[in-house]
């Protein structure tokens, strides 16, 4: 199964939704997307959701969690970003060739928009001002933006004599027309120099949905608390993220983005976190934070997920920290497949965990995946498959440790579990 699929396809137990609609070059060819916050079916924006809410739920969930290129198809996505978005360097958590940035119609504090915007273009991001209306308060963000969108006016000539307006003022700047609805509105527009095309003539915003799974409550305020202070304590930060898978998952996807074109290898949640370092950890938690995420309680599939990272790490803490993380990690994500909707083998690729965590997961190969399969064993009651496994795994060790294992990392799971179900019911 794919993990992204187009409105109407599989049900999915949970559900995230976003729209794209794309944008058109005059000869009509694809030229990008633009994607939109999205809360159900209904395909619109939601009511009562605010610029900050929208950006914040966006990157979380979509850009975080599935990634540009799944929502895009490798194509060029324009994002609209909030005003405490740019000025708190959201655009950072992406590659600068990735996106182009939305600053919308809403914006304020424009003077301090603008010097931000500057800093960032000049780090190679893209930046277009959303629906532009002629209004003077523009005119210090204007002369940065490399597109400029419109839409339509009536009589259509007043866009016409718009575009040819701004085609002189800032000759370097292409020219987005949205909401153009036949054919009449298009052949004029382009006429009058408009370079770029969006609208219900073309297509209507796309409904795409995705698995997902929620951080919880007490893994944002943890986490908040740790970023709050002067100095981040790393090894608190990536204790928090180990116990939430939500936050692992977008941790590993994070450092993707963040990397090369030659992708980071991770092997364990420490790894990735000390990778990110203190500024994209902060912004990190300042996307969740104002995403105002965490309102579902864990799921059985979360708790499983914990208890296996548990088990695993346990079982190999005799070989050693690194190679305990890394069981940690396999356990962890060894449930996103049933989460996500997600075949396993995309698991892997989609979190660059590298050939030996890769292995463990998909063939049970090595001690990680040996350890994965008696933990399954385990799981299913198969004893004499378990007993097997333990041979290879701790030949000197005998059943009792496997029992042992077993209630130390339900303990835990339950501990955890019960902790996040407490938060959440005393803040919902």
């Amino acid at each position: 199964m794919s993990e992204l699929n187009i409105e109407g396809s599989k049900s999915q137990s949970v559900t995230q939704y976003i729209a794209r609609q794309p944008i058109f070059n005059a000869d009509k060819t694809l030229y990008a997307y633009e994607l939109l916050y999205r809360e159900s079916t209904d395909n619109v924006f939601p009511q009562g959701t605010s610029d900050g809410q929208a950006t914040g739920r966006l990157f979380f969930n979509a850009l975080m969690l599935m990634g540009l290129e799944k929502l895009t198809g490798f194509q060029p996505a324009f994002i609209n970003l909030s005003t405490d978005a740019i000025l708190d360097d959201f655009p950072k958590l992406l590659q600068p060739q990735s996106a182009v940035i939305e600053i919308v119609e809403r914006t304020t504090s424009i003077p301090h928009v603008a010097q931000r915007v500057k800093q960032l273009k000049d780090e190679g991001y893209f930046f277009a001002l959303d629906d532009y209306d002629g209004c003077e308060k523009w005119q210090p963000i204007l002369p940065l933006m490399d597109f400029i969108k419109l839409e339509v006016e009536q009589p259509i000539i007043k866009t016409n004599m718009m575009i040819k307006k701004l085609k002189r003022s800032f000759p370097k700047a292409k020219i987005i027309v949205e909401r153009i609805e036949n054919y009449e509105e298009f052949e004029q527009l382009k006429a009058a120099g408009c370079d770029l095309f969006q609208g219900y003539f073309f297509a209507r915003p796309e409904l795409l949905t995705y698995g997902n799974v929620e951080p919880s409550k007490v893994a944002v305020l943890e986490l908040l608390n740790c970023t709050a202070q002067p100095n981040i304590d790393f090894a608190a930060v990536q204790e928090r993220v180990a116990k939430d898978l939500g936050l692992t998952a977008r941790i590993l996807k994070l450092v993707n983005a963040r990397s090369s074109s030659a992708q980071q290898t991770i092997k364990s949640i420490s790894q990735a976190v000390i990778y990110l370092g203190e500024d994209a950890i902060r912004q990190f938690v300042r996307v969740l934070a104002l995403s105002e995420l965490g309102n579902d309680k864990p799921s059985e599939l979360t708790k499983l997920g914990l208890m296996r990272a548990k088990f695993i790490s346990l079982m190999l803490a005799p070989g050693g920290k690194e190679l305990a993380e890394q069981g940690y990690l396999v356990g962890m994500l060894s449930v996103l497949d049933a989460i996500l909707d997600m075949e396993i083998d995309l698991v892997a690729k989609e979190f660059s965990l590298g050939s030996e965590l890769s292995s463990a997961l998909l063939s049970f190969n090595g001690m990680l995946g040996g350890t994965l399969k008696l933990v399954k064993a385990v799981e299913e009651e198969h004893w004499q498959s378990a007993d097997e496994l333990l041979v290879m795994i701790r030949p000197a060790s005998k059943m009792d440790v496997v029992y042992a294992a077993m209630y130390e990392s339900r303990a835990y799971a339950d501990d955890v579990f019960s902790t996040l179900s407490l938060v959440t019911d005393s803040t919902s």
